[in-house]
């Protein structure tokens, strides 16, 4: 899909999309600033694949939706700095136009910088000699040029910042055997991944070749632990194909936290109250990524099985667990209710002498020892 036909449908996906960047910029944006005390402070968003901020029928897209939340909050207009770029002149032009139209937009006290560069090594650098302040970084390419890893380093290196970027997973996969694109293939995965993963996928069905890549980019991307990072599937009009993946990358976990019950709410499915976090149109029922196809019936014997023998406050089982995983806070309650209430872990304090149907994140829980059989 070319940049000139990108905006031209609103497709439920890019609506989705869309909404998962704004609604986590501004939950972002209110945690950062909470922890600024001097009126000098300021906080971040910058796209370098901006687009024209609508599409062809009027619908906003991603910088139209974040500057309006900026403008609904005092303490935000006087902080944030926004930075757009498309190398594409009219959607450069375009969104101006747009920007300039949005009521109030002159209540921001920095005004919207929009550019007009192609993503490189010169920007890269840049960012690598910068000391940014914090800063929610989106990328969001026609296909993969201009995203690498270093990209995504060069603003993840400084506190505050963290990363959404759309990965087009079909030219990706096509692109890791090109020889054509072999440099943007190592750029984004690193050479010797990049290098170790293209015979790997030469014998693997479709299905294998999506989580081996997917896995692939999400390790590189990790830094040995470092950091957390949180996918998002999104299926295509039938709802059959993957096309893209929207891919979270922070450093902290509050940041993981929050975009992953912003995720879950998105999802356009669930099983027992445990979200898909895909967006599938046709809402048909696919194998997901990593563990995130695990029921909440899985929950209760995992957490059985990893505690044996601890006593641990809900909010540590909880911490000490999610991460990877597609359960989010309320399924640990849950399961840990139903577990009490089957005798096969006990609480303090008990249920009788909390608010009925509760399970509060100091609530002490004692998990039996493994039986031997």
């Amino acid at each position: 899909m070319s940049n000139s036909t990108f905006f031209d449908d609103p497709r439920e996906q890019s609506t989705v999309k869309a909404a998962i960047v704004a609604k986590y910029f501004w939950a972002w944006a209110k945690v950062i600033m909470s922890s600024q005390n001097r009126p000098t402070d300021r906080i971040a968003y910058i796209d370098l694949f901006a687009g024209p901020g609508r599409y062809d029928d009027g619908t906003k897209s991603t910088p139209l939706l974040v500057l309006e939340t900026a403008i609904q909050d005092p303490k935000m207009r006087e902080r944030l700095i926004t930075i757009f770029n498309d190398k594409n002149e009219n959607n450069s032009r375009s969104l101006e136009t747009a920007i300039a139209q949005i009521p109030d937009i002159e209540q921001l006290r920095f005004k919207p910088r929009v550019q007009n560069h192609e993503v490189g090594d010169h920007i890269v650098k840049q960012f690598e000699a910068m000391r940014l302040v914090p800063t929610l970084f989106f990328v969001d390419p026609w296909g993969y040029k201009g995203l690498s890893l270093r990209l995504v380093n060069s603003v993840l290196k400084d506190w505050g910042c963290d990363c959404l970027f759309f990965f087009n997973y079909n030219r990706i996969n096509m692109g890791l055997n090109n020889e054509a694109v072999e440099e943007h293939m190592n750029a984004l995965f690193g050479q010797q991944r990049a290098d170790q993963l293209r015979p790997r996928l030469l014998a693997q069905s479709p299905s294998e070749r999506e989580l081996t890549i997917v896995e692939e980019l999400s390790q590189a991307l990790k830094d040995n632990g470092k950091r957390f990072v949180l996918p998002f599937r999104f299926r295509n009009d039938r709802g059959k194909r993957t096309s893209h993946h929207l891919i979270f990358v922070s450093k902290h976990f509050k940041g993981y936290e929050i975009m992953k019950g912003i995720m879950a709410k998105e999802s356009s499915s669930n099983s027992q109250g445990v979200s898909s976090f895909e967006y599938n149109p046709a809402d048909k029922r696919q194998p997901l990524l990593f563990d995130l196809s695990r029921p909440i019936d899985d929950l209760a014997d995992m957490l059985l099985n990893i505690f044996a023998g601890q006593t641990l406050a809900m909010q540590d089982i909880y911490q000490k667990h999610n991460i990877g995983t597609p359960y989010i806070a309320r399924n640990y309650k849950e399961v840990l209710q139903k577990l009490e209430s089957e005798g096969r872990i006990t609480a303090n304090p008990p249920a009788g002498l909390r608010k009925k149907n509760t399970f509060g994140d100091q609530v002490s829980v004692t998990f039996p020892e493994k039986s031997v059989s």
